[in-house]
């Protein structure tokens, strides 16, 4: 009888597909190139926000999820034109509506129009501001049909709300975070971590701001996740810092994080870069009604993934200096070491 054939041993170590062998960046001899580039854009952010403050009363632009309103989304025979639906408002009484043209995956022709109605301070005319634009597209837009496919109506009252636990929400993740990595790791690992997520979501709604567009719910949630893909991308490169600390003493802590980074680089373009595709896809081809939540992922993941590597780490050699500077030549510790 022929011998069964033994399957060959496991070969020893970790095994991963790796872009770049042997790399050597010194990373923070750039770091006042990433300085600049982040003080750039969030300065840029912040600007826009002021003008958006002054002109609307809010650093945004908000959705009716938030600032509460009207909107019906409707979709014509054929291209409208939009002069004639604002006409057609006009006509019926129908004051400071926003009309924009969309185009969604499954009517590219750009065929379907958003019409919003701002906040009401009586809720009960919301239902009302409804009705007003569907009757006067009926009454004095003769030039194609149209069918509403869409309607929100959001009160003030649960705008104001939502505004304030969207706010909450995000606070809670990065506190939660920062009390983790405090726990993980070490207090300063969880404030550079931190830092780097305050950064990436100042400059994610700065870009609504600079670009005008609108923050919903689904930014939210966009947002959240990033916070959260962030804080991932930090932990593998804080996780091998920690692990060449302990077994790398005699080297300098800029020498360490370096050689961390460039570690883990290969493994931060192949995660992030196919995200990065698949959020680009899905903000080309997912329709006007995912357009805010791809936006906010496509920056995000862009930034988050620099941020990890140009703000949170050097805050941790940022750190050490500063101790230095006090008369504490005290070595970044490696930090607790956990069972998984």
């Amino acid at each position: 009888m022929p011998k069964p054939v033994r399957a060959p041993a496991p070969r020893k170590g970790r095994e991963s597909v790796e872009f770049f062998r042997s790399v050597s960046v010194d990373w923070l001899g750039k770091k006042w190139y990433f300085l600049a580039f982040s003080m750039i854009f969030s300065v840029a952010g912040i600007i826009s926000m002021g003008v958006h403050w002054q002109r609307i009363g809010s650093p945004v632009p908000l959705g009716v999820d938030f600032k509460g309103g009207t909107q019906v989304q409707a979709q014509f025979t054929k291209t409208p034109d939009i002069n004639s639906i604002r006409r057609a408002m006009d006509a019926a009484g129908v004051k400071d509506a926003t009309i924009q043209t969309i185009k969604a995956v499954d009517d590219p022709s750009g065929n379907e129009v958003l019409i919003s109605l701002p906040e009401q301070h009586d809720e009960s005319s919301l239902d009302a501001g409804r009705q007003q634009i569907v009757e006067a597209l009926q009454t004095h837009y003769s030039e194609n049909s149209f069918a509403v496919r869409n309607v929100q109506v959001v009160g003030p009252t649960v705008g104001k709300q939502l505004e304030k636990q969207a706010l909450l929400a995000t606070l809670y993740s990065m506190l939660g975070m920062l009390v983790y990595l405090w726990f993980r790791f070490q207090l300063i690992y969880g404030v550079a971590a931190v830092v780097a997520c305050f950064h990436d979501t100042l400059i994610t709604v700065g870009a609504f701001a600079l670009t005008s567009q609108e923050i919903s719910l689904t930014v939210i949630a966009a947002i959240l996740t990033l916070v959260g893909y962030s804080m991932n991308d930090t932990i593998v490169v804080f996780d091998r810092i920690r692990e060449n600390l302990h077994l790398s003493r005699r080297e300098s802590l800029p020498e360490v994080v370096n050689r961390s980074i460039n570690q883990t680089l290969s493994r931060t373009v192949l995660t992030s870069g196919l995200t990065f595709l698949t959020v680009l896809s899905l903000y080309i081809f997912g329709g006007q009604v995912l357009r805010g939540f791809s936006f906010a992922l496509v920056v995000g993941i862009l930034i988050g993934t620099y941020s990890s590597i140009a703000v949170a780490a050097p805050m941790l050699v940022a750190w050490q200096e500063w101790r230095s500077r006090q008369g504490k030549e005290v070595a970044l510790p490696a930090g607790k070491r956990f069972k998984v």
